[in-house]
C-alpha cells in the first residue's frame, strides 16, 4: 500500500478540478492511502529566493507558513498527484506558489517516487496543456520519478462541467492504476 498525496491547485471549492481529485481519490483509495490537501487553503507564501534553507537546521525554510503543513504531508508521501486548473497555460498561482518553495534542498528527504498530473482548463485548443506538460516531463526527469500518470480534460469551465466529459471515470481509473 503507498501512501498517495493530492495537492489541489484550485481555489474555487466544488469545482471541476477538485471534482476530479475526488474521483482520482476514491479510485486510490481502494488500495492505498489517501490524503487530499486543498493548496488554495493554506497560506503559502512565495519564495524569497534567499537560500537560507541550505544553511538552516533541517533544511527548513526560514518562512514559517502554510509550507510546514505541505513538507509534513510530503516526508510520508511515496506518490504525488497534483491537480490544478490551467489559468492561461499554466497552473493556479496557488500551486506554483507551492512549488516553486520546493525549490529546496529539503525536498530531497521526501520519499516522493511518483508523480502524477490531474488538469482541466476552459478552453479546447490541442495544445492547451503543452506547457504544463513540459514542464512536468522536466521535473520527471530531473528529480528521476516514475511518471505515474496524467489526466487531461478541456472544454470544463463552469462548475460541474467535468461530469458531461469522460474525465471523472479517467480519474477514478488514474486512481486504481497508480499504485
Amino acid at each position: 500500500m503507498s501512501r498517495i498525496a493530492v495537492l489541489v491547485g484550485s481555489p474555487r471549492k466544488g469545482g471541476n478540478t477538485d471534482l476530479l481529485a475526488r474521483a482520482f481519490a476514491e479510485g486510490a483509495g481502494l488500495r492505498h492511502q489517501v490524503s487530499m490537501l486543498s493548496v488554495a487553503g493554506l497560506d503559502i507564501h512565495p519564495c524569497r529566493g534567499c537560500n537560507a534553507c541550505y544553511a538552516s537546521e533541517g533544511n527548513r525554510c526560514i518562512q514559517q507558513d502554510g509550507m510546514d503543513q505541505v513538507y509534513e504531508l510530503l516526508h510520508q508521501t511515496d506518490i504525488l498527484v497534483c491537480a490544478s486548473p490551467v489559468y492561461f497555460y499554466g497552473i493556479s498561482a496557488q500551486l506554483k506558489t507551492l512549488i516553486d518553495r520546493l525549490h529546496a534542498p529539503l525536498r530531497d528527504q521526501f520519499p516522493i517516487r511518483k508523480l502524477g498530473l490531474i488538469l482541466v482548463g476552459a478552453a479546447r485548443l490541442p495544445e492547451l496543456f503543452d506547457p504544463i506538460l513540459l514542464q512536468y516531463r522536466m521535473l520527471l526527469e530531473f528529480f528521476q520519478l516514475e511518471d505515474g500518470g496524467t489526466v487531461l480534460v478541456r472544454g470544463c469551465r463552469d462548475k460541474g462541467d467535468v461530469c458531461r466529459t469522460d474525465g471523472l471515470r479517467q480519474a477514478r481509473e488514474l486512481g486504481l492504476r497508480i499504485g
